[in-house]
């Protein structure tokens, strides 16, 4: 951090300053508006640790819906017995954080072909979704997921490794190796991936029972309210559609007639965009030091918004993602970039200070989930565009024209 003031005083100051401002929120000094984020991790993480730490998963609540992996962040807190358990749980949040800073501006600083940008896109990102940020261990994935795609830039198995152990906490890392070069760096992604995640899904399956049991727990989801397909029901309620706006898996879903329909249709929206990322790889032909962040930062937005859960939290995926595209400089990401900080922005004001008007589908609540929506759907179009331009026609990023038949630099690799 200090070698980081001295090229970058600003963005320190500005990381240190929005960060302060996280934890007063959280540790409730700074009273935020809504529902109280940080029940979560008082109340359902600390339940979830309490049985973890008898030696078995939770077999009996359906709130628990993540990989194996899920229960090392939330055992993490115990590493630090002197602070009770929703700080220790925000104080690893902000190394976490500060992690994932430091990794971006190492690698922005590594000479021509890179750039700050990234941990400018990371220091303003993480705020603008408030609390939420600290309130949830998305944080923790996310910094596995951007710790995997600087590595990766010159270390494919170091990239299949850590996409592995983010997908085993929660999946959408697995998305990390689709740009992988064709050949051998894709071989060894690839391969690596699938070993390390066979290896420690054996691991946590024999140290504790119920590891696997959150594959079923999902047969019965709804649509949850903040979600795309959600809007149809939005606007449903306000010409006598009956269902019900319920607390169910552990987030508020709509439940009733038509929402099995929309959740097929969801599901198939999702195989559609997984198939359409295979006919990229299929007919991808130049790939450039970027194309692994950049195919990774649009597959999790086709993957996001096609979703039938959308909750507050994923934007910090998509954050962390667009922070490491913005620090390679042949990146075409930087307009869904900016459009996915704008939708982190309007999440904010959707959860939690206006939720309340969310749940009664009133003009409020459904502005800003159109406008957060809207924004997102217009972020995983442009991406996905830019990506097959660059990657199917080959078309060079404005600056890189003379230089398109070269490959890019690739970014120096934290130690």
């Amino acid at each position: 951090m200090i070698g980081a003031y001295r090229t970058q005083p600003w963005l320190v100051w500005a990381w240190l300053l929005t960060r302060a401002a996280l934890l007063l929120c959280v540790l409730k000094v700074i009273v935020v508006p809504g529902p109280d984020v940080t029940s979560d991790v008082s109340v359902i993480y600390r339940g979830w640790y309490e049985v973890l730490r008898g030696g078995t998963y939770p077999l009996d609540d359906v709130t628990w819906q993540y990989p194996p992996g899920a229960a090392l962040p939330v055992l993490a807190p115990g590493t630090l017995p002197f602070l009770d358990y929703a700080t220790a749980f925000f104080a690893l949040c902000l190394l976490c954080d500060a992690a994932v800073l430091g990794l971006l501006l190492y690698a922005g600083a590594g000479g021509p072909g890179r750039s700050a940008r990234g941990a400018w896109v990371w220091t303003a990102g993480v705020p603008l979704l408030g609390p939420t940020a600290y309130a949830r261990y998305d944080l923790m994935v996310t910094a596995v997921a951007v710790a995997a795609l600087l590595a990766g830039a010159r270390r494919p198995r170091a990239l299949g490794a850590l996409a592995a152990v983010g997908a085993l906490l929660k999946l959408w890392p697995a998305l990390l190796v689709v740009g992988v070069r064709r050949g051998r760096p894709a071989w060894a992604a690839w391969s690596t991936a699938a070993v390390t995640a066979a290896a420690l899904t054996v691991l946590l399956v024999a140290a504790a029972p119920g590891a696997l049991a959150f594959l079923a727990f999902q047969r019965d989801r709804g649509i949850e309210i903040e979600s795309l397909g959600a809007l149809v029901f939005h606007v449903a309620r306000h010409v006598g559609w009956d269902g019900q706006v319920l607390l169910n898996y552990g987030s508020v879903e709509f439940l009733g007639p038509h929402v099995p329909l929309v959740g097929a249709l969801s599901l198939g929206l999702s195989a559609l965009a997984l198939a359409w990322l295979v006919l990229w790889r299929v007919r991808a032909r130049r790939f450039t030091a970027s194309t692994v962040c950049d195919a990774a930062f649009a597959a999790v937005l086709l993957l996001t918004v096609t979703s039938r859960v959308l909750s507050p939290q994923y934007l910090l995926w998509l954050v962390g993602l667009a922070a490491v595209c913005l620090t390679f400089r042949p990146s075409r990401m930087g307009p869904p970039a900016m459009l996915v900080l704008a939708a982190t922005a309007v999440t904010l004001l959707e959860f939690p200070f206006f939720f309340g008007h969310v749940v009664a589908s009133d003009a409020l609540g459904l502005g800003l989930l159109v406008a957060r929506n809207g924004l997102l759907a217009a972020a995983t179009a442009v991406a996905c565009a830019r990506l097959w331009k660059a990657g199917v026609r080959g078309e060079a990023v404005r600056g890189e024209a003379g230089s398109s038949r070269r490959a890019s630099p690739l970014p120096r690799p934290f130690p």
